[in-house]
Parts: C-alpha cells; sequence; structure tokens
C-alpha cells in the first residue's frame, strides 16, 4: 500500500509509527517535526495501519463528519487542502477550535451531520473525500446524505460503529444491514473490521454511485 505525500512511518523511540507532519494535538510523540498518528485513538489511522487504502490525498477537499475534539481529523488537515470539520457536540467543538488554531486549512463546524442542509451554505460541492465517523443511528443514512458534496470520483471513507446501530445485534449482522443501506447511493470499494485497534468497528472505502 503507497501512503499519500504527507503520511509517513516515522521513529518515536525506537519505533515505526505512522505520522503527519504538524503541532501536536493530543499528547503523541513528536520528532523532526512529526507527529505519531495513534491507530487505537483514530479510525483512519487503524485503516492505514491494516493496510486499507481510505482514499486521502495531499492537497484533497475533505468534509469531516464527527470530528469529535479533533484528534483524526488533525492528522486529516495536515495531509489535505480545506478540511471542514463537522462536530454536534459543544463540548468536544471547544477542543476542535483549540487544534484548528494552529491549522488554517481546518474549518470547524458546529453543526448535526443528520441535517447537511444547515451547513450546504459553507461546505463546497466536489470534494474530493468525505470522512465520517458518527455515533448514531442510520449510519449510511447520514453518508447518503452528504454524498451531495462529493464529486463524481470522490471517496468515502467511513466508520460503522455497531454498537451505535443496535446495541443488542451481533455486529456482523449490523454491518451487513448498513452496507445494503449504504449501497443505495455508493459502490463499496473495500471493508474489513478494524479489530484489533478499534472492536466492533467495520471501515468502508466506497464511491458515489
Amino acid at each position: 500500500m503507497a501512503l499519500p505525500d504527507g503520511v509517513q512511518y516515522r521513529t518515536f523511540d525506537g519505533e515505526e509509527r505512522l505520522a503527519t507532519r504538524g503541532e501536536p494535538v493530543y499528547g503523541e510523540p513528536v520528532a523532526d517535526g512529526w507527529r505519531a498518528w495513534d491507530a487505537h485513538r483514530s479510525k483512519v489511522g487503524a485503516m492505514y495501519e491494516l493496510g486499507m487504502e481510505p482514499g486521502l490525498d495531499a492537497g484533497d477537499h475533505v468534509l469531516y463528519l464527527g470530528a469529535a475534539n479533533g484528534t483524526t481529523a488533525s492528522h486529516v488537515a495536515d495531509v489535505a487542502g480545506p478540511t471542514y470539520a463537522v462536530e454536534f457536540a459543544a463540548r468536544p467543538m471547544r477542543d476542535l477550535l483549540s487544534v484548528a488554531e494552529t491549522r488554517g486549512n481546518l474549518f470547524p463546524l458546529l453543526k448535526d451531520a443528520r441535517n447537511p442542509e444547515t451547513y450546504a451554505h459553507v461546505v463546497e460541492d466536489g470534494l474530493d473525500l468525505l470522512v465520517q465517523d458518527v455515533a448514531t443511528r442510520g449510519q449510511a443514512r447520514v453518508a447518503r446524505a452528504n454524498r451531495q458534496f462529493l464529486s463524481d470520483d470522490g471517496r468515502l471513507c467511513l466508520a460503522i460503529k455497531a454498537r451505535s446501530e443496535d446495541a443488542t445485534r451481533e455486529p456482523d449482522d449490523v454491518f451487513a444491514d448498513v452496507l445494503d443501506d449504504l449501497r443505495e447511493g455508493y459502490e463499496i470499494l473495500d471493508s474489513r473490521r478494524l479489530d484489533p485497534f478499534h472492536a466492533d468497528h467495520l471501515a468502508v472505502v466506497a464511491t458515489p454511485r
């Protein structure tokens, strides 16, 4: 798997780890301007560690849904161009705003990813990548609703949280249903469980139909 420009394996305390260039955010190790990308705290980082290709390229225009306090969004913004980061909760948004202070290409939006009409006037069309990591029911519906922002050859990088969909069912059954729902708007290119980094999560890479 070829890593995009701006993502490398670097040595931190004698250990090779995935890394991007940028200001540290969450206490991660830093060496020579590079910051370690902790796959246990990042679904996209885990995808790289498992050999997946999330679809991120240097300079990409990105919409990030479920940015939380900016752990993964900061790494994505280190590599990408304009990165619109949507987060619903006020408390993590405060942290995300701090992350954005050192990244002029990261634009935090205090919005609900289930309602893209509330930020459609801000987010540009024809984006290269949609990253989604939201803890809600109807995760496929969220991805389909935000498909409008992607270019025809854009990519969806989705982390499906089984327990957010239905905590009473087996994760594999939940994943199958979400993928079926997702196929109404996307063609699935790759999907893999994120164990051992994130339990009961399925990573999906897809492109708009």
